[in-house]
């Protein structure tokens, strides 16, 4: 892995993700892109943790990861899981790697499944939620 993007361990998130309902919601609109930066995972009681998405074989005008961190995005998707990665930003954010070259509704729900199996709990538990509108609230 590169230094800049580092594995997140699923069992130092937070506990509420394996025992409550949750809701992963983009904050931005849901045109598709290649990294949709302002998602988080929500629960009811009010917690929030930054959650971010990655379509990491994006190239173009310079690739979103090196080949190492494509290569174990690769791996962790062929497997049925999803790559939990900390954001290249230093930010520290949570950031799910996906295959492809872009995000859309089925691949974010998909990665979404794969974090909740990630933290032990049942998908059926976890909701996703996108906008319609784009920045702005232009319809």
């Amino acid at each position: 892995m590169s230094e800049a993007w580092s594995e997140v361990d699923p069992f130092e998130l937070p506990e509420w993700l394996g025992t409550d309902d949750v809701l992963w919601r983009a904050c931005d609109g849901a045109s598709p892109a290649h990294h949709l930066t302002v998602g988080e995972l929500v629960c009811p009681g009010g917690q929030v943790v930054g959650c971010d998405l990655a379509a990491i074989d994006e190239a173009y005008p310079a690739p979103v990861a090196p080949e190492a961190v494509r290569q174990r995005v690769h791996l962790a998707w062929r497997s049925g899981e999803v790559a939990l990665l900390s954001s290249p930003d230093g930010s520290g954010r949570l950031t799910l790697g996906v295959t492809g070259c872009t995000l859309d509704a089925a691949v974010t729900m998909e990665a979404i499944a794969r974090l909740a199996r990630a933290v032990g709990t049942s998908p059926a538990r976890w909701s996703v939620q996108w906008r319609l509108a784009g920045r702005g609230g232009r319809r």
